[in-house]
């Protein structure tokens, strides 16, 4: 039977069809492209700070006046609208100025990639919904493998970040383990035996908070990720990792995993993964490799073969959108066996029947947590080969080299702690006044500094504790930036610092003839 619709029903059907992405469609997204292109690129190029300053309260009464149950008010009035809500308070990484978190610039060829991906709107759950996607995902997958000296037998997935790369690697190691000792799929279907309150994951104090949070979500508890000590250079001190895991063993605990981190998030510090997989293959433990961020040494022309270690893990996660310069999400966890991903595997008939896995049909649903999914890989493949796996690493390499040459030129400066050396492209930091102040009060100043240079949009800076105290924090990914520039920055910390630090010296008293500090 035909559909029949109202004439304005019909109307209103015809207009919304219009505006879809078909043959009829593609003039309007055209037009409309390169109207967000234009409106973005000016937005760029008016940029001049890294961020406004504003705040939650000042943005929120603008975001509220605007009402989404209303009338449509066309792409031209909704992209000129965008501009107070979005783009003049957002946060531009590309800024020599941001030097906070572990965010980057992107590439051009990757930010297109995203139009292209978007406008096709593949899904990659399975080989009828993203035919010739499938096959490229693979190939950035056995590429990435391989640039990681895994073995053949490797294979991957696409995820949402190195948050859900290390929940499914400490996922596959809680299988592999109780596969081993229960059976294959003992707990995914009758859950965690009563034994499981002793297994126990190895982490140094320095690793991603993902990975307290998966054993939570896995069931194990917090408790379970025991954290290993560090060494000067911040790296997980592998004598430290040996007692806990003998200690553990002794008390009746059972390592199933070990955790060693390639570019912790706060020093960049490259834990020793061949002393760490010679004792997780000790305890018969999974090793997983956090590279979230060291990553970047695997397309490092100058610096690639310290990644030879990686070879000896289990699993590794990966953050494109970190050591990459690709835009979020674009995020990856290797395993040396590609069968380990079997364990997350389950068959539905209405999508990825076991048919379809016998007839060899590459449904790529059966190696992951999630099921639609964005084709997040088409960004990097269109960038290495756009520009290749070297330029990409010469940008990485730039980083580093910057955080080498800011660290020198910071250490002649007294006023100044700093915590490390740099391996990667991060300095940790704390402001030191010349007139001494109690540490409580450093820790207030230092935050105070952070606030006060994102609050006038002069610079974004990160901040972390360490051992209790506050300090600061560079993080240097864009290639772009000079060392005058970053000597700018400190600049302004010292002289932030500085007229902040006025402000919290007690006022100068005269006693018996002598100036004197006033205690209160």
């Amino acid at each position: 039977m035909a559909l029949s619709f109202s004439p304005d029903i019909a109307s209103d059907y015809a207009i919304e069809a219009a505006t879809l992405v078909n043959r009829r469609g593609c003039k309007q997204l055209l037009e409309q492209s390169h109207a967000a292109i234009d409106t973005v690129a000016m937005a760029i190029d008016r940029a001049r700070r890294p961020c406004s300053g504003a705040s939650p309260s000042e943005l929120r009464p603008a975001v509220d006046r605007v009402c989404l149950d209303g009338p449509g008010i066309g792409f031209s009035e909704a992209l000129a609208e965008l501009g107070p809500l979005y783009l003049d308070p957002a946060i531009y990484f590309h800024h020599p100025r941001y030097v906070a978190h572990l965010n980057c610039p992107v590439l051009t060829s990757a930010a297109a990639a995203e139009m292209v991906a978007a406008t096709i709107n593949t899904s990659m759950d399975t080989w009828d919904q993203s035919a010739g996607a499938t096959l490229i995902e693979q190939k950035v997958i056995a590429w990435t493998a391989q640039r990681a000296h895994l073995p053949a037998s490797a294979d991957g997935i696409f995820t949402s970040g190195g948050t859900q790369s290390n929940l499914m690697a400490l996922l596959l190691a809680r299988e592999h383990y109780s596969a081993r000792h229960f059976g294959p799929g003992s707990v995914a279907m009758n859950g965690l035996p009563p034994e499981a309150a002793r297994w126990r994951i190895f982490a140094s104090e320095m690793s991603h908070f993902s990975s307290v949070k998966a054993a939570s979500l896995l069931g194990l508890g917090q408790k379970a990720v025991v954290p290993v000590a560090v060494d000067s250079a911040w790296r997980m001190d592998i004598d430290a990792l040996e007692t806990a895991m003998d200690s553990a063993r002794a008390a009746g605990e059972i390592p199933i995993a070990v955790v060693a981190t390639y570019g912790t998030t706060d020093f960049g510090s490259l834990d020793d993964v061949a002393g760490a997989a010679r004792l997780a293959r000790r305890h018969q433990a999974w090793l997983h490799v956090d590279a979230a961020y060291g990553c970047g040494l695997l397309v490092s022309p100058t610096r690639g073969h310290e990644t030879r270690a990686l070879a000896q893990a289990d699993s590794i996660t990966v953050d494109y959108h970190k050591a990459f310069f690709q835009p979020v999400a674009c995020s990856a966890l290797l395993v040396a066996r590609g069968a380990d991903l079997g364990h997350v595997t389950h068959h539905a008939d209405y999508l990825n029947p076991v048919e379809a896995a016998e007839a060899g049909t590459p449904d790529q649903v059966n190696k992951s947590l999630q099921t639609t999914r964005r084709f997040d890989a088409l960004k990097l493949w269109m960038s290495l080969r756009s520009v290749g796996a070297e330029a990409i690493g010469r940008l990485f390499d730039a980083g580093c080299a910057l955080a080498r040459t800011t660290y020198q030129r910071m250490l002649a400066e007294p006023r100044l702690d700093l915590l490390h050396a740099p391996e990667l492209g991060t300095i940790v930091f704390r402001f030191r006044p010349s007139l001494g102040l109690a540490p409580a009060v450093l820790d207030e100043l230092n935050e105070a500094i952070r606030s006060d240079l994102a609050t006038r949009g002069e610079a974004m800076l990160a901040a972390t504790r360490v051992r209790g105290r506050r300090y600061l924090k560079f993080t240097l990914l864009n290639a772009e930036t000079t060392p005058d520039q970053m000597d700018e920055i400190v600049t302004l910390v010292l002289c932030t610092g500085e007229r902040l630090a006025a402000d919290r010296v007690p006022t100068l008293a005269v006693v018996g003839g002598r100036e004197t500090r006033d205690a209160g």
